[in-house]
């Protein structure tokens, strides 16, 4: 394998190791936060509630449901938080002897069969460190915490990074199209309510 191939090849296992540290740190810090937050903002609806009673709708209660059953989801999987955090911690450490061999390569006459070696023995503890599954969502929260707080610019000299193929979960994008489809050919029941709620505003004004 010559030089550049063996960069790109570094790369990209950097970016799935890296990616796959955040993942896990992403499925620990939602156990960990997660149910607090929730409470916090089903207690604080709670308190608001009782002075505007327009707060008081079915729509807002079966939220306030859902975010109860999320809390509760979150919750069943506490027992696997240390874990992630655990293999989270350990990925950390091969990223960074990625990062390491990278440098190594790019000196003056890299050890090209040695780098090789270590590449390969760095892939075999990686397969290795990674939980089966995760948290619900978590793999939203990895892509943020890899792309926007994660140094990658040694990886993306490499293995380029678009921002709709790589930047944005294909789920977040299916996601965001099945909302759009649901309000396209809900449009007339969603004008219906915003008409409604603006004549029951003007009525009580």
């Amino acid at each position: 394998m010559d030089n550049n191939k063996l960069k790109k090849h570094i790369a990209e296992t950097g970016y799935n190791i890296g990616y796959s540290a955040k993942l896990h740190f992403a499925s620990f810090e939602m156990i960990e936060k997660l149910p607090g937050l929730i409470s916090f903002i089903s207690m604080s609806f709670g308190i608001y509630a009782l002075a505007f009673t327009e707060l008081s709708t079915k729509f807002m209660s079966c939220t306030l449901l859902v975010l109860g059953l999320v809390g509760l989801y979150v919750t069943m999987k506490n027992g696997e938080k240390e874990g992630y955090e655990e293999k989270g911690i350990k990925l950390t450490d091969i990223f960074n002897e990625l990062k390491h061999l990278m440098s190594e390569l790019e000196g003056n006459s890299p050890n090209i069969q040695g780098i090789q070696d270590k590449l390969q023995g760095i892939e075999a503890r990686y397969n290795q460190s990674c939980a089966s599954h995760h948290i619900m969502f978590a793999s939203w929260f990895a892509h943020y915490k890899f792309f926007w707080e994660q140094q990658i610019g040694w990886i993306e000299a490499h293995r380029p990074f678009g921002f709709f193929r790589d930047k944005v979960p294909l789920t977040l994008w299916l996601t965001i199209a099945a909302i759009i489809t649901m309000c396209v050919f809900n449009s007339d029941s969603l004008m219906a309510l915003i008409c409604n709620a603006v004549n029951q505003e003007g009525a009580s004004g």
